[in-house]
């Protein structure tokens, strides 16, 4: 074979294994069309790289000054980060393999998968003046591996009911105790959802859970079990396999929910608690990088500053490159005007 023969055939198998690339980073399916909004900010990367470590965000609210919440998001192949509403890292500490995250005041409460066989919750507390995280110790959670988490919103001084869902799809519902001894949590009801699940937010005594491949469910306590019904279930039409984090928000006195639909770089919006569809969303490139593959999301409400006058969302994006992954922060106020809210 001749070196121009060579040459161009080297060139031809670069842009045919360039368009496979392309192809592998497109959606299989493409649900109905969102509306577009684009990021106001991002933080830094997390410190694990060339990997799938951004996993979910947590954000902490400073009542006197809601312009000083921080961001709190686990690295679930090496701990939890810190971030300030610019995206610096203002902390981090070691957890190994956390994977959901969230927060009842400054206790910061994580799934831990250090073990695989048997469920932990990791707890942490949050020194927001420095800022700093503490470890504070791992509660049991029975057996399984544990994957999903997230924690009720009480009143200061309430105790903390967290959701824990083992990577089968049990989740177990309980009192988490954080006080001068190690911590514990004591479950008050379970609910066996048939495949894996993952992102879960309580709306008051209503528990929702993302089935990835089945839908979103919503659990209302029965005893020491739950009524179950299937909501919103993947449709490739407003949820896209697979369904990942879960949030909800407040907005104009009318309560929703978002989800994450991964399979299609979207986020899917209810009105609670009809669970009424609204539309779908996506964060587009902008002056900041699109968002993809998003895990874990979060949305709350409020004045943020200047930034973010109406709330902010938050998604993990799982394609940040050349960059590790990191957190895409989005004005809420925009995507309530791109739908319409």
């Amino acid at each position: 074979m001749t070196a121009v023969r060579t040459s161009k055939l080297l060139a031809s198998l670069a842009f045919a294994s360039l368009l496979a690339g392309c192809a592998a980073s497109e959606p299989m399916i493409t649900g109905l069309p969102p509306v577009q909004v684009t990021a106001s900010g991002e933080t830094q990367p997390v410190g694990t790289n060339r990997a799938d470590a951004a996993d979910d965000p947590a954000v902490w609210v400073d009542p006197a000054n809601p312009a000083r919440a921080l961001i709190v998001a686990t690295d679930k192949k090496a701990g939890l980060h810190v971030y300030d509403l610019a995206g610096k890292d203002r902390a981090f500490i070691k957890g190994g393999f956390v994977n959901n995250v969230d927060m009842a005041g400054d206790i910061i409460v994580a799934s831990d998968r250090n073990d695989g066989v048997n469920a932990h919750l990791a707890i942490f507390r949050l020194d927001s003046t420095k800022p700093a995280i503490t470890a504070l110790g791992r509660a049991p959670a029975g057996p399984g591996e544990a994957y999903g988490l997230c924690v009720k919103k009480t009143a200061p001084g309430e105790p903390i009911t967290a959701a824990l869902i083992v990577k089968d799809g049990t989740v177990r519902v309980g009192t988490l105790t954080v006080g001068d001894t190690a911590p514990t949590f004591a479950v008050e009801w379970e609910h066996k959802i048939a495949t894996q699940s993952e992102g879960c937010v309580f709306d008051g005594d209503t528990l929702y859970v993302g089935e990835e491949v089945g839908g979103l469910w919503e659990l209302k306590q029965q005893g020491s079990g739950a009524a179950a019904r299937l909501v919103a279930p993947i449709d490739n039409q407003r949820l896209v396999a697979d369904l990942e984090g879960l949030a909800t928000i407040d907005h104009k006195g009318q309560r929703y929910l978002i989800a994450s639909s991964q399979g299609d770089n979207a986020y899917a919006v209810f009105r609670l608690p009809s669970v009424e569809y609204v539309g779908r969303f996506a964060v587009t490139a902008g002056a900041f990088g699109a968002t993809s593959e998003t895990d874990g999301i979060e949305a709350v409400a409020g004045n943020f500053g200047p930034a973010y006058p109406d709330g902010i969302f938050l998604a993990q994006d799982g394609d940040n490159a050349p960059k590790a992954q990191n957190f895409k922060l989005v004005r809420w106020d925009m995507i309530a005007a791109a739908l319409g809210l």
